[in-house]
């Protein structure tokens, strides 16, 4: 099944196109309902966080991200941050991301552990995170420049751009970004054989993680928000996903992942993530969709750590070219 319609959309490179003219008309107006003055800084806005108010400036020139998504986010509106930490990987900044767009950026440390001296050293006017990753080092992180966090990361992926759009100034390209994945969405889905046809598909997205069990993705997580986007059907076994995000299983229960499609990736080490002994076992062999064709390995960095539009899109155009098969 194709759709001329489909093509990969590089949302990234979209909203860049616009951000020329968008940002000539938003850098001139300080006319929001969240604007204020301040005589020091000039214009600034003052955005809801999960750590309460925060002032930033109207149009921030100096950022950094410490985490995936707000790296995907900026990116996405055209925003290239000074510095940002890399995730736990070899390729350091995710590989899905083009090389041109991190060219240049500043490496501030591990996700988890980033190096505050190094931050402080790059003289940010704005530090964008979420509560789950630095909540514990909020006090130090504003101290070098207003930090905007969201709560959480992951499956409140949506909301938390938009937060990251009204802190950079950038809302205009956040609708365009948007209004761009739901008529890829909407493509997609329409390629597939329609909504009846693609409900009627049930997927499962499988995990392999080093010194963790095989994860079976729930309804709560990032992929799923996607996956549920198209429109796909997701079988009862993710119900059972703790706090919605997933449910977590040995190799001898492997075939618990079964669906009509499973997709498939691996964090770390094969081996140690148990990825190669379960693929080689009897369980896995037996399963349906093995059996019928319907497995496929995909990039965790782009399909798990990746967690924003410019993410989403690609995974878009790979969903698409696998169901159609």
């Amino acid at each position: 099944m194709t759709l001329r319609s489909i093509r990969p959309r590089a949302l990234a490179a979209v909203s860049l196109s616009a951000v020329a003219a968008l940002t000539l008309a938003a850098c001139g107006s300080s006319d929001d309902s969240g604007s204020d003055t301040d005589s020091a800084s000039g214009s600034t806005r003052t955005v809801k966080t999960a750590m309460g108010d925060v002032k930033v400036k109207e149009a921030p020139e100096r950022v950094v991200v410490l985490d995936t998504a707000e790296l995907d986010s900026a990116l996405t509106l055209g925003v290239k941050p000074v510095g940002a930490t890399h995730a736990d990987v070899t390729s350091g900044f995710l590989n899905y991301l083009p090389k041109d767009q991190v060219a240049g950026i500043e490496d501030v440390g591990q996700m988890m552990t980033p190096n505050l001296e190094a931050i402080a050293a790059l003289k940010p006017d704005l530090i964008l995170t979420s509560k789950v990753r630095h909540g514990d080092k909020y006090a130090e992180l504003s101290e070098i420049a207003p930090t905007v966090m969201t709560e959480n990361t992951g499956y409140p992926w949506k909301e938390n751009f938009q937060v990251h759009a009204e802190a950079l100034g950038k809302e205009a390209e956040a609708e365009m970004v948007a209004d761009g994945y739901a008529d890829h969405v909407a493509d997609v889905t329409k390629a597939l054989g329609g909504k009846e046809k693609v409900a009627a598909t049930e997927v499962n997205m499988v995990r392999f993680v080093e010194g963790a069990d095989i994860r079976i993705y729930g309804r709560k997580n990032y992929i799923a928000t996607i996956l549920a986007d198209v429109g796909l059907g997701r079988p009862a076994i993710t119900d059972k996903a703790k706090d919605g995000f997933s449910y977590d299983v040995s190799p001898e229960k492997i075939d618990l992942a079964d669906a009509d499609v499973v997709f498939h990736s691996t964090y770390g080490d094969p081996k140690k993530a148990k990825e190669t002994q379960t693929t080689g076992s009897g369980l896995w062999k037996n399963m349906d969709a093995v059996k019928n064709g319907k497995v496929f390995a995909v990039d965790d960095q782009l399909w798990i750590q990746g967690i924003g539009y410019t993410a989403a899109d690609k995974i878009l155009g790979e969903l698409h070219k696998s169901l159609a098969k």
